[in-house]
């Protein structure tokens, strides 16, 4: 009986320690889908961590996520309860090759449409932010170049 004990004792803090274990895990994608969903839920829910986690590891995306960061610790309790209590709505995924993928969604609180860029690097699908940025600054200078009067 007391050998049953010590099992069944030792049993529960082993699933309790690798339970305890994958909370402080980068977080896992089955596939680019997934990672889209999961790191677009860690930012409706405001879990940093977890987001951080799920970058492209370079100096500018994290830049651009501290930005993200501080303007959700200015909003008040109720408009970050809507962002977490807000659905996800994939519009469309353009798989460009194998390890790179281009999802377009937006939530059902604020349904403006966003674009995130995913990219497989050793196994893991991870999100890039400066696709964002270099998109919309692609998209402003071909602008300017098309109206430019001087030429």
């Amino acid at each position: 009986m007391k050998k049953l004990i010590q099992l069944t004792s030792f049993l529960f803090l082993f699933l309790y320690s690798c339970n305890d274990a994958g909370n402080n895990a980068s977080p896992q994608s089955e596939n680019d889908i997934d990672a889209a969903r999961n790191f677009i839920r860690a930012a409706l829910d405001g879990d940093y961590e977890k987001g951080k986690k799920m970058l492209v590891s370079d100096s500018t995306n994290f830049q651009y996520f501290e930005e993200y960061e501080k303007s959700h610790a200015k909003m008040d309790a109720a408009e970050k309860k809507k962002y977490k209590n807000a659905s996800i709505n994939v519009h469309a995924v353009t798989p460009v090759n194998d390890s790179t993928t281009f999802v377009i969604y937006s939530n059902s609180y604020q349904n403006n449409h966003d674009t995130l860029k995913l990219m497989k690097t050793a196994g893991q699908w991870i999100v890039d932010l400066k696709y964002l940025f270099n998109q919309d600054m692609d998209t402003l200078l071909h602008s300017i170049n098309k109206k430019d009067t001087l030429k």
